[in-house]
């Protein structure tokens, strides 16, 4: 089956990643696939959250904070301080990429520092949460490759690479990498979040329509896991070139 981009069901969207788009930080990048485009950067600061400090933990930290511009979506966006506080989902999606990155960060490594990752979305067609785990771990390891340049650190702190895709029924039909027009109208959709050893950080899935089965599941799964692989291998060629 071919889909309405042309796709094979297991195929990935075309994807891109452009380092170095935002010079004032210690990492960046522009993640495009498909349609959506989002802005991924990373900042570093020596030193930590207080209540670190308080419990006394060891190493460094990490976090997230993501964000969907007013015109990434057809309809305008209300940025979330016209609103005076930061929407469920965006909240939501910014901890799922703080867990995703600190769980292939060594935080003692790390030492004590804050490397603070910012996801902002300037289009949106399916996939936004997913293509800024994939971006946040380009963004921190361009970091990471700077302060190691610069003598700050010895080693690197990042244990493994890390990725994230979505999956989908449709009908019978799995399919890999949704975007938005078949993100609304599969059965069931499913995120998925994977490190490049092969092992799950999360794995997000909802039927929509009908209740899917186990071999279903495990359909997916194992399609999510063929992209994850692609998508880590693209991160590795693009921070290598």
């Amino acid at each position: 089956m071919n889909r309405l981009d042309g796709r094979l069901a297991d195929q990935i969207r075309p994807l891109s990643f452009s380092l170095g788009i935002a010079p004032h930080a210690s990492g960046s990048v522009l993640v495009a696939t498909g349609n959506t485009r989002v802005i991924c950067t990373a900042m570093v600061e020596e030193s930590v959250p207080r209540w670190m400090k308080e419990q006394n933990v060891i190493g460094g930290w990490l976090t997230a904070e993501y964000s969907m511009l007013p015109y990434s979506t057809l309809q305008r966006k209300a940025r979330d301080s016209s609103k005076g506080k930061v929407d469920g989902r965006s909240v939501e999606i910014q901890r799922l990429i703080g867990r995703s990155l600190r769980a292939v960060f060594d935080s003692k490594k790390l030492g004590e520092r804050t490397i603070h990752l910012d996801c902002d979305v300037l289009q949106a067609d399916g996939g936004t949460r997913t293509a800024s785990i994939t971006g946040a771990f380009v963004a921190a390891q361009d970091a990471v490759n700077k302060l190691i340049a610069a003598g700050k650190l010895t080693e690197s702190p990042i244990t493994q690479g890390i990725a994230a895709i979505s999956v989908g029924m449709l009908g019978d039909l799995p399919l890999l990498d949704l975007e938005y027009t078949e993100d609304s109208t599969c059965d069931t959709d499913m995120n998925v979040v994977m490190t490049s050893a092969g092992h799950y950080v999360e794995v997000q899935g909802t039927a929509e329509g009908l209740p899917f089965t186990r071999d279903q599941m495990n359909a997916l799964l194992a399609l999510a896991e063929k992209g994850v692989r692609e998508l880590i291998a693209m991160q590795q060629e693009a921070l290598q070139s």
